[in-house]
């Protein structure tokens, strides 16, 4: 498949992480965190703390740091009192964005974001502004040369999945939300290795950029990323291999 991917957005983000990994754990501790606080500390039992400890450890954070969150935020041990929230907004040429923040304070969070949006040429929008365009899917991205596509159909599809496509250098696995653990599961079963395990919003429809536009829009992407309140950026936008390849060497 021609054109921006999720593999290839996920390439984009493990760049920025890997280099401020002490931020991302930060990042991966409210999470952990947040959902024990709603849902108790058994990862076995709550679905959304498995799925903040499996991203944790996919991004090798400690054990320790990972016992310390489930235990702050299960109330055995001091911790922020953080609030969820999703913003969501407009980047150049019409680009849908949503973000999903952690924060102890509503209101400096919600100038910080609508300043950074104002800077890239951006404009933070109202709630339900663009969430429709949207939905929650489970996602797995899988290196090419870890398995073949008839495999990968063969496992996915059995266990459950809606559909299994090529992106140049990898394989990405769709599901509905409720076949997330059976796909999982079966992926590890067969020895499938994953670079992706989530559940993300995945947009309907894409906007195709130009290189000034895609500049401006990875730009704003990479600058709410680094914000320590930001736990995730979701965005519509698609970009042609070539110019993706020209504009992140640019970088």
């Amino acid at each position: 498949m021609a054109g921006h991917s999720h593999a290839s957005n996920v390439a984009i983000r493990k760049g920025a992480n890997d280099k401020k990994r002490g931020a991302l754990f930060g990042k991966l501790s409210r999470a952990i965190m947040v959902a024990a606080r709603h849902g108790g500390g058994d990862p076995d039992i709550n679905l959304k703390l498995r799925y903040a400890i499996d991203k944790a450890r996919q991004n090798s954070m400690p054990k320790d740091n990972i016992e310390r969150a489930v235990k702050k935020g299960c109330g055995e041990l001091e911790g922020e009192d953080l609030a969820e929230l999703v913003y969501e907004g407009y980047a150049s040429a019409g680009v849908a964005v949503i973000c999903d923040i952690l924060t102890e304070n509503r209101n400096r969070t919600a100038g910080e974001i609508r300043k950074i949006f104002e800077i890239y040429g951006g404009n933070l929008g109202a709630t339900n502004c663009v969430a429709w365009m949207f939905e929650r899917k489970g996602l797995f991205v899988i290196p090419a040369q870890h398995a073949t596509e008839e495999h990968i159909f063969e496992v996915a599809l059995e266990a459950g999945a809606d559909d299994v496509k090529a992106t140049g250098k990898s394989f990405e696995v769709t599901c509905d939300v409720t076949r997330f653990d059976a796909v999982n599961a079966a992926l590890q079963a067969a020895k499938i290795p994953t670079d992706v395990a989530e559940v993300a919003r995945l947009a309907a429809n894409t906007v195709e950029l130009n290189e000034d536009d895609a500049r401006r829009v990875l730009a704003l992407i990479g600058a709410l990323e680094e914000h320590e309140d930001v736990q995730s950026v979701t965005a519509n936008y698609s970009i042609a291999d070539e110019l993706l390849e020209k504009v992140l060497g640019g970088q």
